[in-house]
């Protein structure tokens, strides 16, 4: 059955217990309000056996604008979760959020079992080919990085401006501004402690100006070193547009797929979804 807002706080508590206890529950909680602007058919799907709860699939939705009056609605899946004596119950949930009409879907944290569920449905592979970049403590001065969120605001056309609006209580969004005679690139990215076994690592989620975030690169890696403790930057080449010199190219990366008749890979972001809004 769908997951409704009376439901959040049963549902964030289960996510808590047995999803990923690093989440607080509030953190669950909050994260089903990420940018809305407009209200959600649900919030995810929930399997009851009797009056307890075995199971969630949690879903994020956004209703996209892409120009020429073209909005679209999207469905990001979330974490999904059921317990082992209903799990045979639990594509049950995931039908149930495909066959909603009208949305293009995003699954953008599969697991190794889930992936050949997905491309059983309809799913295909995003091209989420990674590097890693060590950060490093750049001390040449070149343009400005500015993490305010009103000098972000003011700094920002839209809909770069609509984007930072809709994800400042955002729980994994981390936001900032490049500044450079170039001009002016918004840059999104999230920290993870457990992508790398050495220290934090910033995952860039979005890019507005790939050409001033390329001119900007290395304050942009002296500003994660030394304002977000961050070893490493983690990038797909497709979101920053181009290899770093000197990046590694990880032969192991997370894959994401997303189910559209329509939209083309290069339409396909991550923003409004699971990844800005839980912090794991």
């Amino acid at each position: 059955m769908p997951i409704s807002d009376v439901d959040l706080d049963e549902v964030a508590s289960f996510l808590n217990r047995h999803m990923d206890r690093h989440v607080p529950q509030a953190a669950w909680r909050q994260s089903f309000h990420v940018g809305r602007r407009f209200s959600p058919p649900n919030h995810g799907m929930m399997l009851l056996a009797g009056d307890e709860l075995v199971g969630v699939h949690a879903a994020y939705y956004s209703e996209r604008d892409f120009g020429d009056g073209r909005v679209e609605k999207m469905c990001n899946l979330g974490s999904w979760f059921v317990q082992p004596a209903q799990r045979v119950q639990g594509v049950r949930l995931l039908k149930a959020l495909l066959d909603q009409p009208g949305y293009h879907f995003t699954d953008l944290t599969p697991t190794g079992n889930v992936v050949p569920i997905n491309r059983r449905l309809g799913f295909t592979f995003l091209d989420s080919r990674s590097v890693l970049v060590p950060t490093v403590p750049w001390g040449r001065k070149r343009g400005t990085i500015t993490a305010d969120p009103d000098q972000l605001a003011d700094g920002l056309p839209e809909p770069e401006r609509r984007i930072h609006d809709d994800h400042r209580r955002a729980p994994a969004a981390r936001q900032i501004l490049l500044r450079n005679d170039r001009g002016s690139c918004h840059v999104v990215f999230r920290v993870d402690r457990r992508t790398s076994p050495t220290g934090l690592v910033a995952s860039v989620l979005h890019v507005g100006d790939r050409t001033v975030f390329r001119s900007m690169l290395l304050p942009f890696l002296g500003h994660l070193l030394l304002r977000h403790g961050v070893v490493a930057m983690l990038a797909e080449i497709r979101v920053i547009g181009y290899r770093p010199p000197g990046s590694i190219l990880l032969r192991n990366f997370r894959r994401k797929m997303y189910r559209s008749r329509t939209l083309r890979p290069s339409e396909i972001d991550y923003l409004y979804s699971e990844l800005v809004a839980v912090p794991w």
